[in-house]
């Protein structure tokens, strides 16, 4: 059955968030649409453009043409969207007791969409044709932080992921060590961006991950994509 929607688990008063499923000739009245697919996204209509797998858009009056899976996000209304804590989002540091207790980092509840069948190594761009595709649980969820504020640097994910800006501004930043200092690669992230994976494939399961964080210039939503195996 072609687009099959539904809202997603983190939409609420302020933030409209539909997953739509086989997507043929859908309509957008303004949302960032994100490729949450292997499969390219076809948009446009009389001038057809294509979105590649698991990267975005910002379409307003646009129509998606096709694609397999689409996730499309909207701040509807940005006055006390901080209040995200208030409405079921819970703060970082009460799930990683050694978090910053004084960084503003909330997340919303997790969306698991389904499978999707991908080779790691198409995902991570180290490879453009698939040799050895693998099943991955699909999982999205979305982020919130005021500006200026250090999300944590980190390296370890048990999963691969990307991100796409969704309100504000903000980057993706890579380092040499667990020090702001050691920066060397700085991502800007306007809204509709789906910035590349950071990840390496190692092994079976098995990726490594720079010391990366996101930085929020202003306030910020960003929406996670991650395959977990």
């Amino acid at each position: 059955m072609k687009n099959q929607a539904r809202d997603l688990s983190f939409a609420d008063d302020f933030i409209f968030a539909m997953l739509v499923e086989n997507v043929v000739e859908y309509d957008v009245e303004d949302a960032v649409v994100v490729n949450i697919s292997p499969s390219p996204m076809i948009t446009g209509d009389e001038h057809p453009a294509v979105v590649p797998a698991w990267k975005s858009t910002q379409l307003k009056g646009g129509r998606i043409k096709s694609a397999e899976r689409a996730a499309l996000l909207r701040v509807k209304n940005a006055v006390n969207l901080g209040g995200c804590m208030f409405r079921g989002w819970d703060w970082l540091g009460n799930r990683i007791k050694s978090f910053p207790r004084d960084t503003p980092l909330f997340i919303s509840p997790q969306d698991e969409i389904g499978t999707v069948t991908t080779d790691p190594y198409v995902f991570t761009n180290e490879r453009r044709t698939a040799e050895a595709q693998q099943t991955f649980r699909l999982k999205l969820n979305l982020w919130w932080s005021p500006g200026d504020t250090d999300c944590f640097i980190h390296n370890e994910h048990p999963f691969l992921e990307t991100h796409t800006q969704i309100h504000g501004s903000g980057r993706m930043q890579k380092f040499r060590q667990r020090s702001a200092s050691t920066m060397y690669e700085d991502v800007v992230m306007p809204v509709g961006y789906s910035h590349d994976p950071f990840c390496r494939v190692t092994g079976k399961n098995q990726w490594t991950y720079p010391w990366h964080r996101y930085y929020a210039d202003t306030d910020s939503v960003w929406l996670a994509i991650e395959l977990h195996p």
